[in-house]
């Protein structure tokens, strides 16, 4: 082989960037979900003080991650894992409505313990709400990372930048794209294969809003695409399956797809 191409693949390895790996990061993650969700964790505890142990072991590890990525280096890690964790009680209090509204929303779902232990909408939720509240303190890298592990998981992609409400209902959830600047309200319903997404742009937009708004109590089903930073769903609207949507509409309002569909009986002959 070209040596300038191991020299290409040296000068890769002096420049890269240093972040603890995947499995480390989204196994503090879990390790903290189980903790908020014990439904979801083979450890128990038996006292208030043991709980209490833990937490501050989680805060910890936190700091550590963050001292390992260069990135954070220039950091108050400390100042910044204090902070997550007092609002973790916050981040359990909207997940605790989310199982609600899965439980009350879905006919299939029996219990709590199946929602917290099978649902993937719940997973992807409990890492979303958690790789949300590092961005809002700024922290680079984790939060994408943790919705990435997240998304693999389960075939939902949520961005940590989403701003998204409480009692948040995704059912079955695969194919599921909620993009970075995407503003989702409370009591809102997706069901899988729906994309709020971003029209084509520039690079240069990076920055600005290019993905749709969700109001309070909206519905979209199956396969809907709804793309622009403009466009914005009235609360109280439902948008049927395989609906494309690019411009805004009121409050209340029903969009549908009307596929034209043909079926001629009779006309399978079995050999």
């Amino acid at each position: 082989m070209n040596p300038d191409f191991f020299k290409q693949l040296l000068d890769k390895q002096q420049r890269k960037e240093i972040v603890p790996g995947n499995e480390v990061i989204a196994s503090w993650a879990l390790s903290l979900i189980g903790m908020l969700y014990p439904e979801l964790s083979i450890s128990s505890y038996s006292s208030t003080g043991q709980i209490e142990d833990e937490f501050k072991n989680l805060e910890n590890e936190l700091i550590q991650i963050l001292e390992a990525t260069r990135a954070c280096r220039n950091c108050n890690n400390e100042e910044i894992a204090n902070s997550f964790f007092r609002v973790v009680p916050d981040i359990y209090k909207i997940l605790n409505t989310d199982i609600y509204s899965l439980l009350s929303g879905d006919p299939a779902a029996r219990t709590e313990f199946e929602v917290i232990r099978a649902y993937p909408g719940f997973f992807a939720l409990c890492f979303y709400r958690i790789a949300h509240e590092l961005l809002l303190l700024n922290v680079p890298l984790l939060p994408r990372i943790l919705t990435e592990y997240a998304h693999s998981k389960t075939g939902i992609d949520i961005h940590p930048g989403a701003v998204i409400g409480d009692h948040f209902f995704i059912d079955h959830g695969t194919g599921i794209v909620i993009g970075e600047t995407a503003q989702i309200g409370n009591h809102v319903k997706l069901y899988q294969g729906v994309t709020l997404g971003a029209m084509s742009i520039d690079k240069s937009m990076g920055f600005k809003k290019r993905h749709p708004t969700v109001e309070d109590h909206v519905i979209i089903y199956s396969g809907a695409t709804i793309l622009g930073g403009e466009t914005i769903i009235g609360h109280h609207s439902i948008v049927g399956g395989n609906v494309w949507l690019t411009k805004s509409i009121p409050p209340g309002t029903l969009v549908y797809h009307s596929p034209e569909i043909t079926v001629v009986e009779g006309k399978i002959v079995n050999s």
